[in-house]
This record gives structure tokens, sequence and C-alpha cells, in this order.
């Protein structure tokens, strides 16, 4: 497919795709005339890409996770290794200590909300 249909298929800009591919996180094959073509595997790829960033890693980090997370198949990697846990599991902690310091600013946020209704 080409980059437009990845686009449209996935909700992310031809320009996002094209950094993708710069950074190393995404192949494509180039056709005669230059225009980029994908296989059908980048639309799940550009979404696990996605999901990552969505999480907070950086693209240096989602180069490393990615080869080891899935297969094609969507079965786990032959090459998912215990240093892969172990990142995976700093990783989570730092969200876990996010989403602890955004609860807790939205319990702040209550209060006062609540104590400007009754005032």
């Amino acid at each position: 497919m080409r980059i437009g249909e990845l686009a449209r298929r996935t909700g992310v800009s031809v320009r996002s795709l094209r950094y993708y591919e710069t950074q190393g996180l995404l192949r494509s094959d180039r056709t005669p005339g230059g225009h980029r073509e994908y296989a059908e595997a980048a639309v799940d790829r550009v979404i696990r890409i996605q999901e990552l960033y969505a999480a907070g890693l950086h693209s240096d980090r989602v180069r490393q996770l990615l080869p080891c997370m899935r297969d094609e198949d969507g079965g786990p990697s032959a090459i998912a290794t215990p240093r892969l846990v172990a990142d995976l599991t700093v990783e989570r902690d730092r969200i876990d200590r996010q989403i602890a310091d955004l609860i807790r600013s939205r319990d702040t946020l209550d209060e006062v909300i609540r104590a400007a209704e009754d005032g």
C-alpha cells in the first residue's frame, strides 16, 4: 500500500510515517517511480508505534523494543528477552508514577471545584 493509504488506515499523518522511517521504526520498499510501498503488516506496526509513543516512550526506546514485542503472527517474539521484561517494567513503573501524579492533581482540582461550588 502507498503512504497515503497507510496514513488513512492508521490515522497517522504522512509526515509522521516518514519520520518513523527516518528513525528506523518503519520500513518501506520503493516502486520504480520512487513511491513508498508498505506491506500489510505496516498497519499493525504503526499502531504499535503509536501505542508506545502514547505511553511516553521516545523513538530510541521504541526502536529497541519493537523487534522484541511480537512476531508478525501476533505471537510472542522469540527474541523477547529478560532484558525486555526489565526495560518494560521500568517503563510501566514510570507510567504508574505519572498516573499517581495525575490522580493527585485531579483530586486537588476536585477539592477546589467543590469548595468553589459550596462557596
